[in-house]
């Protein structure tokens, strides 16, 4: 099946019971069982529940993985699947990656023994260099969030496999309609579908895909013993929104070109950071990768007077955490998804003052670009 038929007929197979369309949700938080030698296939909601493996299975398959697991965050899927190591090993990690990512790390699993060397994923060299003896895996964003970097997740994987590591991917921005690191090599990748996968700003959830079953089956074990699972009703609505993901991100990414051009005339922005323009970093290999730039953008504006002037001026876009809704959302990285990186970390990564991230949403972009205009006069 091509994509779009996929989402539709792919990840919610109909009810074979009584027909249902809509696959059911089964609140049940325990399940009666016939026989002492025998158990059923489920017993208690946090090992397993039918709502939550149809949506596991759903997006396993949608990333071509074998095992798909659903959390209650995105980043109980990545403080989870992280561990799976052990204390003593050790990580190599993109520089400008998440700031929930960088704290995990630098803290409660710092604490824990597990340690990371951050570095300009950019250069394979660079990721080569920081690999050590305990080193286990690689942990790549690209596009990096919020600098939108790119890592050549080809190079990386081979790398990592050269070495007996693996590679393990945040594709939250791509979402598999435009990437598949799976494919490319990589061993695990990760998802804050509270972003584009469901797509409404309306449930908080995560997702980890292992290529390996084996592998696979070490993050089920930790998914089953710390419990910080999705809930049923959660996963329905995902399920719901990802029968639109195709449409939405076709949306997205064509507003988003647009507003991307409108930018580059605006003599109050200085920088634009997004995949789509021949002239970013790592252009050429995002495209060789990925089957388009996406729906989130950075730029960096004149000064922080004119910042505050927009992200408090706007009234479509909403001034916000987050991303990948239905509606635009304009962030503010120093003081929102990296306020948990030191300052003088966050400058060194080039996380400035004067940065903000736009995920644009489904409003008419003509509409978007008249709202910031306004705010930027």
């Amino acid at each position: 099946m091509k994509f779009a038929t996929e989402l539709i007929h792919g990840t919610a197979p109909i009810d074979p019971e009584h027909g249902s369309l809509s696959h059911p949700i089964y609140l049940s938080s325990t399940f009666a069982q016939g026989s002492m030698e025998h158990f059923g296939k489920y017993d208690y909601s946090r090992s397993g529940n039918p709502t939550r493996e149809a949506l596991e299975e759903a997006v396993a398959g949608l990333e071509k993985g074998a095992v798909g697991l659903a959390f209650a965050s995105g980043m109980a899927a990545i403080s989870s699947t992280l561990l799976i190591f052990a204390p003593g090993d050790h990580l190599v990690v993109c520089e400008d990656v998440y700031g929930g990512t960088f704290r995990a790390l630098t803290t409660v699993l710092k604490n824990w023994g597990l340690n990371a060397t951050f570095v300009d994923a950019t250069d394979t060299a660079a990721i080569a260099a920081a690999i050590r003896p305990e080193t286990k895996a690689l942990y790549l964003e690209t596009p990096s969030n919020p600098l939108i970097k790119i890592t050549d997740l080809k190079g990386a994987a081979a790398l990592a496999k050269e070495k007996g590591i693996l590679t393990i991917v945040d594709n939250t921005f791509m979402t598999p309609y435009l990437q598949r690191p799976l494919e490319l090599g990589c061993d695990i990748v990760l998802h804050s579908g509270t972003k584009f996968l469901n797509g409404h700003s309306d449930v908080l959830c995560g997702f980890a895909v292992a290529k390996d079953p084996a592998v696979g089956q070490r993050i089920r074990f930790i998914q089953n013993a710390f419990g910080a699972v999705l809930g049923p009703q959660d996963c329905w609505l995902v399920l719901r929104g990802l029968k639109t993901l195709k449409v939405r991100m076709e949306e997205h990414q064509a507003s988003a070109k647009l507003i991307v051009s409108w930018l580059k005339e605006q003599k109050e922005v200085a920088k634009i950071y997004y995949p789509g323009l021949p002239e970013h970093p790592g252009y050429e290999i995002h495209n060789a990768q990925s089957s388009g730039p996406g729906a989130v953008l950075s730029f960096e504006l004149s000064s922080y007077e004119v910042t505050r002037k927009l992200l408090e001026g706007v009234k479509l876009s909403a001034f916000a955490v987050s991303l990948g809704g239905v509606e635009s959302i304009l962030s503010y990285p120093a003081k929102m998804s990296h306020a948990a990186m030191p300052p003088a970390e966050r400058e060194a990564r080039g996380i400035k003052d004067t940065l903000v991230r736009l995920s644009v949403g489904l409003e008419d972009p003509e509409d978007l670009i008249a709202d910031m205009e306004r705010s930027l006069r």
